[in-house]
């Protein structure tokens, strides 16, 4: 669902702090966010670090990341530095979805949501509702966003895939994270593999560690003048 358009929204822009694994991959949110910033700061961004600041939202991207049914999910909505905790995702199987509100998550977006309609959306949940989107036709992200691999002509995907494996998940670690079947999973790696002109595994995690396939531990803190 969308935000209703009575909504109000405060004059203070919403804090929000980014949070994933690869810089990148935050980073590519950050600029989309960027152009509202009257309306949306980025607090910090965060790739396999605690968050910091106090924020309004934390916007969980679960690009590579386990999904809102794991640990990960409890330890964000447990953190008091966080009011809010929003899932940023494309990957909306029924049962992700509930066990998100279950553990207390107050926004399930979609990466197609066009930027205005993803900032609208943060800015409702900043004001107390929970919104969900509706699950997008065709699972592809909106211009802007960034992942590793993105140049070399991986879907992001495929990426997701490739960094998975580049972690040292087998293929049923794959599937279960993504929540895609074995065979699909298996589909994806052919797919990958003639991509990057790779005919193994080894190769292929190999190629993902070269090319920033690897999960970053940084903190960016007060991103572009934030609070």
């Amino acid at each position: 669902m969308e935000p209703r358009t009575g909504t109000p929204v405060t004059n203070t822009p919403v804090t929000v702090a980014l949070v994933d694994d690869y810089d990148i991959v935050v980073m590519g949110v950050a600029h989309i966010l960027q152009q509202y910033q009257d309306r949306v700061v980025i607090a910090e961004l965060d790739t396999n670090r605690a968050v910091s600041d106090i924020v309004d939202i934390v916007l969980y991207d679960s690009f590579a990341q386990p999904e809102s049914d794991h640990d990960q999910i409890s330890v964000l909505i447990g953190n008091p530095r966080a009011r809010r905790v929003v899932v940023y995702t494309w990957n909306f199987d029924p049962d992700l979805i509930q066990s998100a509100r279950r553990h207390g998550v107050h926004g399930y977006l979609s990466k197609a949501l066009p930027a205005r309609e993803l900032v609208a959306a943060l800015e409702a949940i900043h004001a107390g509702e929970i919104v969900i989107s509706d699950p997008p036709v065709r699972a592809r992200s909106i211009n802007g966003l960034n992942w590793p691999g993105r140049s070399e002509g991986l879907t992001d995907r495929e990426s997701e895939i490739l960094a998975l494996i580049t972690q040292g998940k087998s293929n049923a670690e794959v599937a279960k994270l993504t929540y895609l079947s074995p065979n699909t999973v298996k589909s994806y790696i052919r797919t990958i593999y003639r991509k990057i002109n790779v005919t193994s595994r080894t190769q292929a995690v190999l190629w993902g560690v070269r090319h920033g396939f690897t999960p970053d531990h940084h903190r960016i803190e007060h991103w572009r003048g934030g609070p």
